[in-house]
């Protein structure tokens, strides 16, 4: 698997983007930056898009990658839980904010919803995906993804309180968030998210279930705080004697 880190933040500035995953260039996780990351031909390559939940950082590019895709002739199967669907066709998707291109009288649907069951495997596109509940503030689902002998797993936002998630799970690459350094830790714990001192509890729980750490990987990481992060999670990797690193835009990792 090819991973490419479109967005590794949580806001947007000229430097960052808000998150997105792109596998192997026809499978997206989140939707943070799809389009503003990609040119047209990429952006038609994607044949299935993974929602985590319904927050605007992890949604935003929907729309606009459904009027690409229409005007390109293409489309794409958007995979999420309901409460996912019940947003975009409320509050995006509407046809007063955007269009709803799902709809008639288009001769094919540029895109299509397809609800995903938690805690069930499927395969799409010829990965194994697992949709597995996290903690945070709306309902959420991590994913894992393999294929190959290979196996990643992508929290998606998730806060402290993880082992039922980790008792479903064995990736040989966790992509975790962590949204903000130590001192705002209850704050940000409150709305599901971490830090790199709750991080360190989440991990150590991991390899006290598992028997082992895989190599990590750190996202959603607030701009105006990741260098703080950025030395708080080194000291959580050297506690742990762990390989844990911060993501960055256009990072690939070829698992």
């Amino acid at each position: 698997m090819k991973i490419r880190f479109l967005g590794a933040h949580n806001c947007e500035t000229k430097d960052t983007r808000l998150i997105s995953l792109l596998i192997d260039d026809v499978l997206a996780i989140d939707a943070g930056s799809l389009t503003s990351s990609l040119s047209l031909e990429a952006q038609q390559k994607i044949k299935a898009v993974l929602l985590t939940h319904q927050h605007y950082d992890h949604v935003r590019d929907i729309p606009t990658l459904a009027m690409n895709l229409f005007l390109g002739g293409a489309n794409t199967t958007i995979y999420s839980i309901p409460a996912v669907f019940e947003v975009l066709e409320k509050n995006l998707m509407d046809e007063v904010i955007y269009p709803d291109f799902r709809q008639k009288p288009l001769d094919k649907p540029t895109i299509s919803f397809s609800a995903i069951e938690p805690n069930k495997a499927q395969t799409i596109l010829g990965y194994d995906v697992l949709a597995v509940p996290v903690k945070h503030g709306v309902p959420t689902v991590g994913y894992q993804l393999g294929a190959d002998g290979k196996t990643m797993f992508y929290t998606g936002d998730t806060g402290p309180g993880l082992a039922e998630c980790w008792k479903s799970v064995s990736p040989q690459l966790l992509i975790i968030e962590v949204t903000a350094s130590n001192r705002f830790t209850e704050w940000v714990a409150g709305g599901g998210h971490l830090t790199p001192s709750l991080l360190e509890r989440e991990l150590a729980e991991f390899r006290e279930l598992k028997g082992y750490l895989p190599r990590v990987i750190i996202v959603h990481m607030n701009p105006n705080l990741e260098k703080d992060i950025a030395a708080e999670v080194a000291a959580v990797a050297k506690n742990l004697s762990a390989s844990l690193t911060l993501a960055h835009e256009g990072m690939e990792i070829n698992l």
